[in-house]
């Protein structure tokens, strides 16, 4: 705007250079201030505005001998009913997904504003518009999920439990003879999802204490990763090392939030299995985890099966007395980590009918989306196979294998035992606390 401003002032000062009219322009405006022409400018604006219901006085219209008023005639619009959900039963129900993550902020629905959407926040939108939840207000109903993803993570079948709106009266709802008139919530929340979030089934009748969270025995976890240029016997090695109850912090990203002091998790399972001629999974199954826990220790798989390290390594950082704090290293990559079950007992699923004319959309578009995703792999194949290579650039350096097909390239490998440590818990915790109380001061 002080550019115009500038502009005008001088249009003003040429103008009234060539005749009184800008003589009598340039006593008035020339020593206005910027506010004070700007404000001018608004009251100029507003008084060429004309009333939308008259005729704009134009050559044009003129010939036109337009009437002085015309009568637009439009529906009245009739406002939407407010949906009373006091009027309709619920019913306490859990819920088995899937999704694709890396399009999405993580699962958990956030406060504070996201550069990607979350997980759960496109959920909970589809059942708010379809009226299964009064709101996004996740205590309003009694919502609970399994384990929480971070940005990146996919999930085969995560759980969530809430409370939604049913078609039934309570006594209805104990009987499943009328499950058939019950709302169809699998049906009707792949209709308003997208192709890469799939609802797979529902539990109508979890146990009355149901709770995703606190009720699920153990998780169980899945890093995708190519075999190529890695020791396998090595991975698996370190990998065997998990097992059973250890302290973890060396692995988990620490959250003086949260201030944790118990970092103690069991392993039930943790292998190396194949899943084609050049890829592999860390297959790891436990009761709970800590944050970017599965990351961590597949940074130090990574680590193994490039002989960087040594498998005891696991051992040395598990052993809180000779390793107290966690040496400083880059987690593995986020997009081949995915959730693959959450183990439940007593749930009675039911899934999408197979002979639901509906279903079939769905399962379309399911595979279309694979296949999109198949294309794109295809063509970057072809990509890299017309391409020369440019690997001999960096045949002096190291580059860590960190799952992403990247890597990280570094000039000489250190050690971990080497090298410079984090802070340590208790430092973590205390620093939020004293942050936290400034603040309620």
């Amino acid at each position: 705007m002080s550019g115009f401003i500038k502009r005008l002032v001088g249009k003003m000062k040429t103008v009234s250079a060539g005749n009184s009219i800008g003589n009598k322009m340039d006593s008035v405006y020339v020593n206005w201030t910027k506010e004070q022409l700007i404000r001018r400018i608004a009251e100029l604006e507003n008084a060429n505005k004309q009333h939308p219901d008259e005729p704009q006085h134009t050559e044009e219209n003129k010939k036109r001998k337009l009437p002085r008023k015309e009568v637009i005639k439009t529906k009245t619009k009739i406002a939407q009913k407010k949906f009373d959900f006091s009027r309709h039963n619920t019913r306490l129900i859990a819920l088995r997904f899937a999704y694709l993550g890396w399009n999405y902020n993580g699962l958990a629905i956030q406060k504070e504003y996201t550069p990607l959407p979350t997980v759960e926040g496109i959920i909970l939108e589809a059942m708010n518009k379809c009226k299964l939840v009064p709101s996004l207000v996740l205590q309003e109903y009694k919502f609970s999920r399994c384990g929480r993803t971070d940005k990146g993570v996919s999930a085969m079948n995560q759980v969530i439990s809430l409370k939604v709106r049913s078609n039934l009266t309570n006594e209805e709802q104990l009987d499943s003879a009328n499950d058939c008139r019950e709302i169809s919530y699998v049906r009707v929340l792949n209709q308003l999802l997208p192709d890469d979030i799939r609802i797979s089934a529902v539990c109508l009748r979890p146990p009355p204490d149901f709770d995703a969270r606190f009720s699920c025995v153990h998780r169980h976890y899945k890093y995708v990763f190519n075999g190529k240029n890695l020791n396998i016997d090595k991975m698996s090695k370190a990998a065997s090392y998990f097992l059973g109850e250890n302290d973890f912090r060396n692995f988990c990203k620490l959250d003086g939030s949260k201030q944790i002091t118990n970092f103690k998790r069991t392993m039930l399972s943790s292998k190396i299995l194949p899943l084609s001629d050049t890829f592999y999974c860390f297959d790891l199954i436990g009761s709970a985890f800590l944050w970017h826990q599965v990351r961590c220790m597949m940074a130090i798989l990574f680590l193994a099966g490039q002989e960087l390290e040594e498998p005891e390594m696991v051992l040395r950082l598990l052993d809180i007395e000779k390793t107290p704090q966690r040496p400083i290293y880059d987690m593995a990559d986020d997009i081949p980590l995915l959730l693959y079950d959450c183990e439940f007992p007593q749930l009675e699923w039911q899934e999408t009918a197979v002979d639901d004319c509906k279903s079939i959309r769905v399962t379309t578009a399911t595979e279309a989306l694979t296949l999109h995703y198949g294309l794109k792999a295809m063509v970057s194949n072809i990509f890299k196979d017309v391409l020369p290579t440019a690997d001999t650039n960096n045949f002096t350096k190291t580059i860590i294998n960190l799952g992403d097909g990247k890597g990280k390239i570094v000039g000489n490998y250190v050690k971990l035992k080497d090298r410079s440590v984090m802070e340590s818990v208790e430092a973590v915790n205390d620093k939020y606390s004293k942050r936290r109380s400034k603040k309620t001061k």
